[in-house]
């Protein structure tokens, strides 16, 4: 029997919920049997949280457009081309992104005003992602709210949080020294600026960078899909294309 569709922000929330804990049980108690489902033989595949807290891995609906979003498509091609870890972190990342983007689906087809969808998005914004689940930064960011608390009571004074620990070759490619601005800008000149290996486009100093242990090439976070907190967790970075000729070898 199928699930009714969920139409007031408590129901959809409870919806979201429960697929929220079978995406969870997946990459976490289930994991295990979840990485044997993932075959990167298989065709593209998909891991979808249930309503009833459980959860599948199978095809895309081949219905168009679909009932409802989609999950991200070929999950299953990653799985042997990086570590573990680093490949559950990234199916929580779009696992987060799906489950919002249903719940958000359900909000436009039932008509939610700005004060509905406000309502909505507070209450999921309450929980932990499911990427800090995966990573464990729930139970540290706990754990730092609860120390943070008990020393504030002991001493009465406010502290400020430790600075977190730099990824390793996560920062930006160059930095220039104002002493030597135009010496620089000359060697830039003769030796070219440096260039994002996936999209060609120059370092800009506000942008997220990461270099790949391998090739040594720089590329946008962006271009990659790695973000600053992904890259903290991130032993060896390896770029897709050196990823794609380690799995061919």
């Amino acid at each position: 029997m199928e699930n009714p569709v969920p139409r007031t922000v408590e129901e959809v929330f409870n919806d979201f919920k429960g697929r929220r804990a079978g995406l969870i049980k997946a990459l976490t108690a289930d994991v295990e049997k979840f990485y044997q489902q993932c075959d990167p033989e298989k065709e593209n595949l998909c891991l979808y949280g249930l309503p009833s807290e459980t959860w599948e891995v199978n095809l895309p609906v081949e219905e168009v457009p679909p009932e409802l979003p989609e999950p991200a498509l070929g999950i299953n091609f990653a799985r042997d081309g990086m570590q573990e870890k680093d490949w559950l972190s990234l199916v929580a990342v779009h696992s987060d992104s799906w489950l919002l983007s249903v719940a958000f689906y359900f909000g436009a087809r039932f008509g939610f005003g700005k004060s509905e969808r406000k309502r909505l998005f507070q209450m999921i914004n309450d929980l932990p992602t499911v990427f800090e689940v995966v990573t464990g930064a729930a139970k540290q960011a706990h754990d730092a709210a609860h120390n943070n608390s008990s020393k504030s009571k002991s001493s009465g004074k406010s502290r400020q949080p430790d600075p977190q620990p730099k990824a390793v070759k996560i920062s930006p490619p160059k930095m220039e020294d104002e002493s030597g601005e135009e010496e620089e800008e000359e060697e830039e000149d003769e030796q070219g600026a440096t260039l994002c290996g996936a999209c060609g486009d120059n370092y800009a100093t506000d942008e997220f960078w990461i270099c790949c242990d391998i090739c040594e090439r720089w590329f946008h976070g962006k271009c990659v899909k790695i973000t600053p907190a992904k890259a903290e967790h991130i032993k060896q970075y390896k770029c897709p294309s050196c990823s794609s000729k380690r799995a061919r070898v």
